[in-house]
């Protein structure tokens, strides 16, 4: 048995998973929902604790922003440097919506699962890291790179800040490469990897003709019904299968070496609509290689308690996701132009300021073809490539403000009702998950000794 198989073993032993379970039930009990300070700071310091005893020092990075946690291992010149990144902060914990005995801020073991707000986003995946990181140092007295860990409170807000503090930091950390864990698997036993992230653009529609509603009886017939033409809006941004209907708001194309990638891919865990989505492309380019625009919500009178009245106003939410390469300065510009040549021109446009980019490292980069032969040679199969996964996350910061190259290896998967009540992991995922982030970074460091560029 080599030293690496030992490592594998060790990550993959119901000890480990016994200490994974206890620091994580530790961190899913801070409820760091958004603009909770005072959990945030505790979560951030306890992360620190946690690598305290394997040399990781620990800053946290203050401003007009939501904190953020930097670990450090210094080991030398001349190596590799490694940017993590995670986050501790989640979305509000819907308590009391959660199933029967199950609460967001306490861990909870049932039927094979783990419970508990931030489980699978983001705390349970930035904890399978840190204890690779640790068993790695336990096995070995060093990495064989250097490695600085971020951990934001801000992520579920936007990322507010994480673009300022890594400008801030970028001469400082001087990395080569981002390594970070987010979002799902495509399945719960299909280890993947992306390399890049669609964009997100929220807008607001709303068609407002007057001040109050007006009798049906009376009026109908006679008054403009917003509720009526904004379902006609809706049906103008988006076709009957789903398909995008702005100009400028796809890409030109696919391309061939993104099309090879996604060929054997099935997202979403499998739960596809047939038939739904733009004709001519299949499932996995939809999500990971096209835009979609969805409807969140949409409204006119009272749903909840219909009147005899047209409505004055109607208002729908709207989200674009979309791949890189859009213009992204254009997307409310296009969309203005096509109400307006569709004689929509009295619907109202709001777009909120927060928004993810769309970036992506070419399937061509050297590390993630590092990345994926490390992951192969841990597993025994080879992980789904994936150009972009489908939600949206900071990945631009990296790609764009630091330079680097970005490779995600995620461990969650499509159904841990991340954003929702019950939100959990499958206990069985753990240990893999962390046997190959510990052979991930047990080969870094190998390289990193060797002089081998991973870039």
């Amino acid at each position: 048995m080599t030293h690496r198989d030992t490592l594998l073993a060790t990550a993959r032993s119901p000890e480990t998973l016994a200490r994974y379970i206890a620091e994580l039930a530790d961190l899913v009990a801070f409820p760091t929902e958004p603009g909770a300070a005072k959990a945030h700071a505790a979560c951030q310091a306890h992360i620190a604790a946690l690598m305290a005893d394997h040399g990781f020092a620990a800053r946290s990075i203050e401003g007009d922003h939501p904190p953020a946690l930097l670990l450090s291992r210094v080991e030398g010149d001349g190596l590799p440097t490694i940017l993590g990144y995670g986050h501790g902060d989640t979305v509000p914990g819907m308590d009391g919506r959660w199933s029967k005995g199950l609460s967001p801020w306490q861990l909870t073991e049932r039927d094979g699962k783990l419970y508990g707000r931030g489980v699978a986003d983001n705390k349970g995946q930035v904890l399978v890291n840190l204890t690779a990181l640790r068993l790695v140092l336990d096995a070995q007295g060093g990495l064989g790179f250097n490695m600085h860990m971020l951990v934001e409170m801000g992520e579920e807000i936007g990322s507010t800040g994480l673009n300022e503090i890594c400008a801030g930091l970028k001469d400082e950390i001087g990395a080569d490469l981002v390594l970070a864990s987010d979002g799902p698997r495509l399945a719960q036993d299909r280890p993947t990897v992306f390399l890049g992230a669609r964009g997100a653009v929220n807008l607001t529609l709303t068609i407002r003709h007057r001040s109050g509603g007006r009798h049906s009886g009376n009026f109908g017939g006679l008054l403009r019904n917003p509720g009526t033409e904004m379902a006609h809006v809706l049906a103008s941004l988006i076709g009957p299968h789903g398909e995008v209907r702005v100009p400028g708001w796809t890409p030109p194309g696919i391309p061939d070496d993104v099309r090879a990638a996604l060929a054997p891919i099935t997202p979403a865990g499998g739960e596809i609509d047939p038939g739904w989505g733009t004709p001519g492309l299949t499932p996995a380019e939809r999500v990971h290689a096209w835009s979609t625009v969805e409807v969140l919500a949409f409204s006119c009178g009272t749903p909840e308690r219909p009147v005899n009245a047209i409505p004055p106003e109607a208002v729908a939410h709207i989200q674009l996701r979309h791949v890189a390469g859009i213009d992204t300065d254009a997307i409310t510009p296009n969309l203005r132009a096509h109400l307006d040549a569709n004689g929509f021109d009295f619907v109202e446009i709001d777009e909120p300021e927060a928004r993810f980019p769309a970036s992506a490292t070419p399937l061509s980069n050297p590390f993630a073809q590092f990345v994926l032969s490390s992951i192969e040679a841990s597993t025994g199969q080879p992980p789904g490539l994936l150009p972009s996964q489908g939600g949206s996350l900071p990945n631009h910061v990296f790609t764009d403000t630091l330079g680097l190259p970005a490779v995600w290896v995620p461990h969650s998967y499509p159904g841990c009702n991340q954003h929702a009540p019950d939100e959990h992991l499958p206990k069985a995922m753990m240990p893999g998950a962390i046997a190959l982030m510990a052979g991930l970074y047990h080969d870094i460091g190998q390289a990193g000794r060797a002089g081998l560029g991973l870039d």
